[in-house]
């Protein structure tokens, strides 16, 4: 049997496993996709006690609950690229869970673990699934052991899976797992992906007296970080991306590094030790925080250019403050569109 905690907690860092997977195969254009659920995805009648109920009888462990939608690239990568290619994520899945989608937009009845009753909207804003995929695990017990907003690359997916089945989940932080599975770079293998838009050192971002002028966007990295070099092409060479950009004090941080920070909240604290504290565990992760410095939105999982574009026009609007989820303000924003186009009946 595959031991893919022998994989992820051994000599060579998940960064080096073989995968056929780039994050420039996620293509998040508008348009329309034809996404279907992998067949062994469990039907139900989405009363989330009984599927617990009939998944512990089958011998699993616990469920999964799949947050989806129509048309989003980033559900269509995890259909095809972590539940298509990777065969070995299918079986660990599917013998240690049973996965109940639910649709972000859908109107079925839940029945949630403590039997409260609701839409699949209703309880998909309650989770608040900012991004899709989203995917909540639940324990035997009906304890959620964690939580993915977005979408993850294979690796760090099949890491999440191993978290919870060995029970990592009860002991210790998802970062600090996958800080021994892999671990930063020890050595220095090159400067992070530097932007003229980044603010120099010091690093006094303490809003907590006196309001700022602008929100602040904190981009966490790392070096020898793919996803992060990726980020600092299309997305961040732009020009909408950049316009946007220009509403907000912009911070880069090495997200391991002992660079002095005095934070939105007025902390003293090291980039590693306020990492921590968020409990970052990817990146690039881009934390936002308004004129007060209370966070307010993050993106904590593989961004391209077009969500990029939809999280910094959300906060920049105040989106957050209108609308419970990042999806339903971009519904909001939507129908208001249709409401003002003439041809539009």
């Amino acid at each position: 049997m595959l031991c893919l905690t022998c994989l992820w907690l051994g000599a060579q860092p998940a960064r080096a496993a073989v995968e056929d997977f780039d994050i420039t195969d996620i293509d998040d254009t508008p348009r329309i996709r034809d996404i279907h659920y992998p067949e062994w995805f469990k039907l139900t009648f989405l009363d989330l006690r009984e599927d617990l109920d009939e998944a512990l009888a089958a011998g699993r462990l616990g469920i999964v609950v799949y947050f989806g939608q129509k048309h989003c690239a980033y559900c269509e990568a995890l259909m095809e690229i972590n539940f298509g290619r990777e065969q070995d994520i299918v079986d660990y899945t599917r013998r240690h869970f049973d996965v109940i989608p639910i649709d972000i937009w859908g109107d079925r009845e839940v029945t949630d673990l403590a039997g409260e009753r609701l839409s699949e909207k209703r309880y998909a804003e309650r989770e608040k699934t900012n991004f899709t995929p989203s995917l909540i695990f639940y324990d035997r017990n009906g304890h959620e052991a964690l939580r993915l907003r977005g979408y993850y690359p294979p690796y760090k997916f099949r890491a999440a899976l191993e978290y919870v089945v060995d029970g990592y989940y009860k002991k210790e932080t998802f970062r600090d797992y996958l800080a021994r599975a892999d671990p930063p770079p020890k050595f220095e293998l090159g400067d992070l992906n530097q932007e003229d838009f980044f603010q120099r050192p010091p690093y006094a971002l303490d809003r907590s007296r006196f309001p700022a002028q602008r929100p602040l966007v904190v981009f966490f990295e790392q070096r020898d970080c793919h996803a992060c070099d990726i980020l600092h092409t299309d997305p961040l060479t732009d020009e909408r991306t950049l316009d946007w950009l220009q509403g907000f004090d912009v911070v880069q941080l090495d997200m391991w590094s002992d660079t002095p920070v005095l934070t939105p909240s007025g902390e003293r604290l090291t980039a590693a030790q306020w990492a921590r504290k968020l409990g970052l565990f990817y990146a690039p992760t881009l934390i936002f925080f308004d004129e007060h410095g209370k966070e307010v939105f993050r993106v904590d999982s593989v961004v391209r250019l077009y969500r990029l574009r939809g999280v910094l026009e959300y906060v920049a609007d105040k989106g957050y403050l209108e609308a419970p989820t990042f999806q339903r303000w971009r519904e909001m924003r939507s129908q208001r569109s249709d409401a003002t186009d003439p041809a539009s009946p």
